[in-house]
């Protein structure tokens, strides 16, 4: 035992713990392992702790999150001074990253607290920054709602020449309440010049036709400023009404844990919830799709044979006004976005929630409804094929790498992806196409098990823990599910298992990534830890809330890791996403890349080279003015985010018709002149015709598919691909005679 460890209880008992739990280090004893260890040490921290009142519940959250990441995390930073000060300076921009709420003042104020943070974490000092700060923003807000409102009561003048930033990161700081209100006024300003030109263009479009009431420009600026009044209005009822204490706990927590990593993840149980429900691809609920009108939380549609549509008094366009669970206090909705309500309404299989609705026609009723399983199918693997010349190319869309951990015969994505792959072989398809496009990721064991039906028996992906050897995960079925040309298309917000399947495709050389230049970056893996140890020492839920935290990096077999670079697609097609700073690279607190040894792994011979589809592709974009255009239009439309806005209408129209009219461009090229002719794989052609609304859905999706450029581009390249294999088998078959 180290010297340093034998005269530190502390970490003493750590030390035990690590040595009576190393042979726990394979891939499915690791969460136990470290919930083991943080309860360990927690329990150890506690008790060698001085004896004090007890901790409030966000003291108890944020010391165990305190432990958790310095003992568990993958590549913990510091928790000092200089953590201290990132995470005061992150905190405050996320309350005001506009920097028109709080004045300089402010920040003096709470600047005592700007290297004591840490202290609040590890339980040295009371939580009570966030408290302090939140308090701050209460009383600002309503003096901004007071601003607000005073200058939304005269007309702008939209003939001065003034122009604004809207670039948060070129803002500074308030000096008085003088520079809050100029702030203000420049942007409702803008936001009503904003819709005073929409006005106007619909003013000019109709003022021919009958009945089409023609108004003044001070009868339009006026409807512009209301307009803006409503939204803010909502904005600050949501501030009132959604944003308490807990809410902004939440956010401070997440400014904590992102700091170490942007993957690490602080939720309170009922975002836990939702977490898993999307993973999962079903929940618990009443079966009614929400929308969000001008305040309201709409019912847009209802699931047939759900809750909701069985009971018989909920239809679409009622207004959700109050939630109750079961007999509980109801829940007003004012201030309250979609995903808010969502949670509230989602819930327990069994349990009652009461809807306190208000009908079409302005009567008001509470429907009392019991929650049951509703299973979204939007979310699973599904397929297709598409026809081109005499070849037939499949086509499986998976959204992303879903799995139902809590429930052993629940969906998962691997399964699911092996049926599809069955179907398209039993229409003798002649090659296929993984679509893997803003799938964000999920499952590790299911793109593991995923991408051993392309391959024989083979590593796929390295993991490693920041203490260990890597360990490599490998697909151990000798046998290959599909063995012919494969094409796996990707972009920008591929991610996390959709990377490592994409980066084991093109290690073994089994298939071509066709995409955006390089996918996400985000090559590290996560797990879901309960906060109280004490009563919930191996679950992943808890009512302090869970944290997802960061506990190994991932490698590729070739020895690289994804994260920050991603993967590189063989063949690039231009989008309009690839300017924006979004990927992992752009986050400044992302973990670094780095390599490892290569793992040992025999290369695919997939009956074609991958070089010369490569250039017969490339010689295509070469001419092709569409994917030139995108390009251009995209860098143009990058170099206006970083220009200040006018004030002056002309200037305004001006500048908004250019890059309206540039982005309404990019749109339709987007879209296929001449329409792919894609259909149902035959079993699913009346997949849902006992549900119209989910029929509707299925064959709008695949008629997107239909006018889809970037998947035309992909058959080409599989027809590129099928040819130069046939040609290769039929320079293999021997000689005939005639």
């Amino acid at each position: 035992m180290p010297e340093r460890v034998r005269n530190a209880p502390f970490l003493r008992y750590f030390w035990i713990m690590l040595k009576a739990l190393k042979y726990m280090t394979n891939m499915k004893r690791l969460p136990i392992l470290v919930m083991l260890i943080v309860a360990g040490t927690f329990v150890a921290f506690q008790s060698l702790g001085k004896s004090s009142d007890p901790p409030s519940k966000y003291e108890k959250i944020l010391r165990n999150v305190g432990q958790m990441l310095k003992e568990a995390h993958y590549s913990p930073k510091d928790i000092n001074d200089e953590f201290s000060k990132k995470i005061f300076t992150k905190y405050l921009n996320d309350l005001d990253p506009d920097k028109n709420i709080f004045v300089q003042a402010d920040y003096d104020a709470l600047k005592k607290y700007e290297t004591k943070i840490d202290d609040e974490i590890k339980g040295d000092a009371p939580v009570e920054f966030f408290l302090t700060a939140g308090q701050l923003f209460n009383k600002r807000i309503e003096e901004v709602s007071k601003t607000y409102n005073t200058i939304l009561t005269d007309p702008f003048d939209f003939s001065v020449n003034e122009t604004i930033n809207l670039d948060a990161d070129k803002m500074k700081a308030a000096a008085n309440e003088a520079d809050v209100k100029e702030a203000w006024r420049k942007r409702l300003k803008y936001l009503a010049l904003d819709r005073y030109v929409e006005l106007l263009d619909i003013r000019e479009k109709n003022k021919s036709k009958e009945g089409f009431v023609v108004k003044t420009d001070a009868e339009l600026e006026k409807d512009a400023r209301d307009r803006v009044r409503r939204v803010m209005d909502r904005t600050f009822d949501r501030y009132r009404h959604k944003f308490s204490d807990d809410d902004r706990f939440s956010i401070f927590v997440n400014d904590i844990t992102t700091t170490m990593d942007p993957h690490t993840e602080f939720f309170p149980p009922v975002d836990k919830r939702y977490f898993d429900e999307q993973m999962s691809g079903s929940f618990f609920g009443i079966g009614a799709q929400l929308t969000y009108d001008d305040g309201n939380i709409k019912i847009a549609s209802l699931v047939t044979g759900t809750p909701a549509w069985k009971s018989g008094e909920i239809q679409v366009g009622d207004i959700i006004m109050k939630v109750a669970q079961g007999s509980g206090e109801p829940v007003d909705l004012n201030g309250y976005v979609v995903e808010d309500a969502v949670k509230l309404i989602r819930g327990t299989k069994g349990t009652e929630v009461r809807l306190t609705i208000k009908k079409t026609d302005g009567s008001i009723k509470i429907v009392s409804l019991v929650r049951d399983k509703i299973v979204q199918e939007e979310t699973f693997a599904r397929s297709a094929i598409v026809k081109s010349g005499s070849e037939k190319v499949g086509y499986i869309f998976l959204p992303e790498f879903y799995a139902d951990f809590e429930n052993p015969n629940g969906a998962r994505c691997s399964i699911d992806v092996a049926k599809e792959i069955m179907k398209l072989k039993e229409e003798k398809v002649d090659g296929i196409i993984m679509d893997l496009r803003n799938n964000g990721g999920g499952s590790l064991y299911d793109v593991v098990q995923m991408a051993g039906l392309f391959i024989e028996e083979g590593p796929i992906v390295q993991v490693k823990d920041r203490d260990g050897k890597p360990s490599v995960l490998r697909d151990k079925d000798r046998s290959v599910l599909y063995d012919g040309p494969l094409a796996v298309m990707v972009n920008e917000f591929s991610a996390s298992a959709s990377e490592i399947f994409a980066a084991a495709i093109q290690d073994y050389n089994r298939g071509v990534i066709i995409g955006s230049t390089s996918t996400y970056g985000k090559g590290t893996v996560q797990r879901n830890i309960g906060l109280d140890f004490a009563s919930n020492l191996l679950g992943s839920n808890s009512e302090l809330g869970t944290v997802k935290l960061t506990l190994q990096k991932f490698y590729r077999i070739n020895g690289g890791s994804t994260q920050l670079r991603g993967v590189a697609s063989d063949i690039v097609l231009s989008d309009r996403f690839e300017r924006l700073k979004l990927r992992e690279k752009d986050d400044p607190d992302a973990l670094p890349w780095d390599e490892i040894a290569k793992a040992n792994y025999a290369p695919w011979n997939p009956g074609y080279d991958i070089s010369t589809v490569q250039k017969l592709e490339q010689e295509r974009l070469n001419n092709n003015e569409v994917f030139k255009t995108i390009k251009a239009n995209t860098d143009w439309l990058d170099k206006q985010n970083d220009k200040e806005h006018s004030l002056q209408l002309e200037k305004y129209r001006q500048e908004q018709k250019a890059i309206q009219a540039t982005v309404k461009q990019n749109e339709a090229l987007e879209k296929l002149r001449d329409s792919l002719d894609v259909s149902f794989v035959p079993r699913d052609q009346n997949m849902f015709a006992h549900d119209k609304i989910k029929q509707d859905r299925f064959d709008n999706w695949l008629k997107g598919l239909t006018k889809d450029i970037y998947l035309d581009q992909a058959v080409r390249v599989m027809n590129d691909m099928i040819n130069q294999k046939n040609l290769a088998q039929s320079s293999k078959q021997p000689n005939k005679a005639f």
